[in-house]
C-alpha cells in the first residue's frame, strides 16, 4: 500500500580466529484482512461528503453512525492512507 519493501539486515560475528556474516531479509508485517464491512461504507461515505458537509459535520456523523473515535480521526486526518 505504502511502497512496503523488505529490508536486509547484515551482520558480522566474530570470534577469535573467526569471522561470519549473515544476512537476514525482514518483511514488514501483513495487514488482517477487514471484516468489518459496515464501518467501511459509513467512512467512505463520510469522507465524499466532506467537501459538501465539512469536517465538523462529518465528524458528529461518523460519531452518530459509532464509528470508533481512533478510527474517525484517522480518517479524516489521513482520507488518502486508507485501503482499498
Amino acid at each position: 500500500m505504502f511502497g512496503q519493501k523488505s529490508i536486509m539486515i547484515f551482520a558480522t560475528t566474530i570470534s577469535p580466529g573467526t569471522r561470519k556474516t549473515t544476512m537476514t531479509q525482514l518483511n514488514p508485517p501483513q495487514r488482517a484482512a477487514r471484516t468489518d464491512f459496515r464501518t467501511r461504507d459509513v467512512v467512505n461515505q463520510a469522507i465524499a461528503a466532506i467537501p459538501t458537509l465539512g469536517l465538523q459535520q462529518v465528524a458528529e456523523f461518523l460519531s452518530a453512525m459509532n464509528v470508533p473515535p481512533e478510527v474517525a480521526i484517522r480518517t479524516l486526518v489521513y482520507p488518502d492512507r486508507r485501503r482499498n
